[in-house]
Parts: C-alpha cells; sequence; structure tokens
C-alpha cells in the first residue's frame, strides 16, 4: 500500500475544505458540502483503512510479524504511530475531527453573525491545533454571547 500518496492526497483533500470554508461567501451553502466532500470522505477513508488494518488484512509498513497496535498503552500507541500506516491512518483521523470542528465553529459563528475576520484566525488555529481552536471560539462566544460588541458583527 502506498502510504505516503494516501497521506498526501488526504492532506491536500483537507487543506482544499479548509481553504473553501475560510474564505467562500454565503457559507451557509457550501458548509453541507464542506461537511460531506471534506469530513464524511476523510472519515470514510479513515475506517476504510483502520478497519483493514486492525483485521490484519492489510500491513501498516511496520516490521513483519509485529503483533497488532495495543491502544491501551503508550507503547502500542507509539507502536502503531511508528509506521507509515499507522502515522498515516492517526493523521487522517485528526484531519477528520478537525475539519468537523472547524465547520461546526463556522456554521455557528455565521449563526450568531460573529464577523469573518474574526473566524478566520479560529479556523486557522482549529486546522493546526484542534483543541485550541476551539477552545478560542467557546471563548469568543463566551465574549460575544455576554455583550453585543458591534465591532464584533458584521457590516
Amino acid at each position: 500500500m502506498n502510504w505516503e500518496m494516501i497521506f498526501g492526497v488526504a492532506n491536500a483533500w483537507a487543506l482544499l475544505a479548509w481553504v473553501v470554508l475560510a474564505v467562500t461567501p454565503k457559507r451557509e451553502r457550501v458548509v453541507p458540502y464542506v461537511f460531506s466532500a471534506g469530513t464524511v470522505l476523510l472519515a470514510c477513508l479513515y475506517a476504510g483503512l483502520i478497519i483493514p488494518l486492525m483485521a490484519g488484512c492489510i500491513s501498516d509498513g511496520g516490521p513483519a510479524g509485529r503483533p497488532p497496535a495495543d491502544f491501551t498503552t503508550l507503547a502500542g500507541v507509539m507502536a502503531l504511530f511508528g509506521s507509515p500506516g499507522g502515522a498515516t491512518i492517526g493523521w487522517i483521523h485528526y484531519l477528520a475531527f478537525d475539519l468537523f470542528v472547524g465547520t461546526w465553529i463556522a456554521r455557528n459563528a455565521d449563526q450568531h453573525k460573529i464577523a469573518r475576520w474574526l473566524q478566520v484566525p479560529i479556523l486557522f488555529f482549529t486546522l493546526m491545533a484542534g483543541p485550541i481552536g476551539l477552545l478560542l471560539y467557546l471563548l469568543l462566544r463566551q465574549i460575544t454571547g455576554k455583550k453585543q460588541d458591534d465591532a464584533l458583527l458584521p457590516s
């Protein structure tokens, strides 16, 4: 299995979805497509790789004869991520979940009329470090929910 190619395609696909999410106008028409074409396809790719890997039908590219990964120990998770297949599948997991969170943030921010210029850096942080982007957005929601500052509303 060409793990490098799968990694590159998944990365490019996710990046395209993020760019569309960040820059498109009238996003209420776009978000469902980003969700379906981005998050759902990445989740399908993840499932299509992790299930056969766990069943022993495909190799993760690591040493032959190695026992299946043990997700209950740090050493087991490190062993899985230490192979091309494990790292690729793990990365697709991150891509899918971060994009899911990004689409939720974009949709919710649009519904609450939070200006796009405030959303873009939060979406960037969500792409680069998912939980930090989510935390920033939740903090922004707290701030905007308690007082309606005209500077935070779109013009």
